[in-house]
């Protein structure tokens, strides 16, 4: 084409073309998610990115990771069945049936009751066993109840499939328990499902048994679903039994479903493994919400568990003792700062009251990360009115760092 013949080409279809581009609509990303935040771990590692050393070495005490590595023998199992052939197909959708096997056998000792093979569908980490459930019991325009403060994943979850959320009080004096008849009031008002976490996300609260059954109860009674997210069940008091006793009640199936994650208790999160106990009825649907979410969680991983399971047990329970003395270490640092107050404490969390009241929670993080090199949750990212409130990740750091925020936040 001739200079001529390709300048008139341009001035006759191109300009046109992008003149009429800018008034083109642009496309649009889906509200239901991009009305959401950012993640929040990252948001508060870019503060942490500003901290400059002159109070020592980081305390991180952001994200619920375990604070040491996975014992040898668990490395070596996934590597063993990370290189067998048979485990580059795709998988049952359920999961394999060795896992399902040794983790029902786990759950029928744990808690007295028959949990069989069949009530157990493995996935790939407890955000997805939770998101798969939420989508499995409820659709766009339904109402499920969430504790106050509540697990950021789950609201986020909810929110970007179009499900309402209404928030169940959790009462700050009584170590943020939730509140019986504001759930109540919650199922009434047509809520089919509550959700909760025990031990808790972010506060670190252990639900007793008899409020469990309550609430349990009380979702029967309105036929409505309570989902329990168990993750943090292998780090409960040493002797303190079954979590609940929930499974032993007749018809169970028709109202329970149980979530866990075995990635704090083998120090694997990178390979994603979780579990769903549930009535078979309710399985059926998960399994068709988990053919188009991923098909089939990490198998190799889920081979290496199940062989895992009954060899460290040993070594298991010794980390439930370890963050038991990382939770007294903090305990006794709390308890010599004037003005900081413990709100609850278990497991790997602990929700601690700041005593900065003209500041919000996000403001006091900000400065802690990048003036005293500890790094936490605002509260403010878990509920409504829990700006005076910080999550202390306390399972992610040793006795000696624990230790060192006597002086940070002193």
């Amino acid at each position: 084409m001739r200079v001529a013949e390709a300048a008139h080409f341009v001035q006759e279809w191109c300009f046109p073309f992008f003149h009429m581009r800018a008034f083109m609509p642009a496309a649009e990303a889906n509200l239901l998610v991009s009305r959401l935040s950012p993640p929040p771990i990252p948001s508060v590692f870019a503060w942490a990115r500003e901290y400059n050393g002159s109070k020592g070495p980081l305390v991180d005490l952001s994200q619920a990771v375990p604070g040491y590595p996975a014992h040898p023998e668990m490395l070596r199992l996934l590597g063993e069945k990370a290189a067998l052939p048979s485990m580059t197909g795709y998988g049952p959708i359920e999961g394999e049936g060795v896992l399902r096997e040794a983790y029902s056998r786990q759950m029928s000792s744990i808690y007295g009751a028959s949990v069989a093979p069949a009530n157990i569908h493995i996935t790939a980490g407890c955000n997805q066993a939770f998101m798969a459930a939420a989508i499995a019991l409820a659709g766009a325009g339904d109402t499920v109840a969430l504790t106050n403060p509540f697990y950021f994943n789950q609201e986020t979850t909810l929110s970007m499939l179009g499900i309402r959320r209404v928030l169940v009080d959790c009462d700050a004096e009584n170590g943020f328990l939730p509140d019986v008849v504001s759930a109540e009031k919650a199922l009434a008002g047509g809520a089919k499902v509550l959700a909760i976490v025990t031990p808790n996300n972010p506060t670190g609260a252990i639900y007793p048994p008899a409020l469990l059954q309550e609430l349990f109860m009380l979702c029967r009674a309105h036929g409505a679903w309570l989902i329990v997210d168990e993750t943090y069940r292998d780090f409960l008091p040493e002797d303190y039994g079954a979590p609940h006793p929930l499974l032993a009640i007749p018809g169970w199936e028709d109202t329970l479903i149980l979530l866990y994650s075995f990635s704090k208790s083998f120090c694997i999160p990178g390979h994603r493994l979780g579990a769903i106990t549930a009535g078979t009825g309710v399985i059926a649907e998960i399994i068709k919400v988990m053919d188009n979410m991923q098909i089939c969680a990490p198998r190799s991983a889920q081979l290496a568990v199940a062989e895992a399971m009954p060899i460290l047990a040993d070594w298991r329970a010794g980390n439930r003792v370890e963050i038991t003395r990382r939770a007294d270490a903090l305990r006794a640092v709390m308890a010599e700062l004037p003005g900081w107050e413990i709100g609850a404490l278990g497991a790997y969390f602990a929700f601690i009251r700041h005593p900065f009241e003209g500041l919000s929670s996000s403001a006091v993080a900000e400065r802690l990360a990048k003036e005293t090199g500890v790094v936490c949750l605002p509260g403010s990212y878990f509920g409504e009115g829990q700006e005076l409130y910080l999550r202390l990740a306390f399972a992610n750091a040793d006795a000696v760092s624990i230790g060192r925020l006597l002086e940070r936040l002193g």
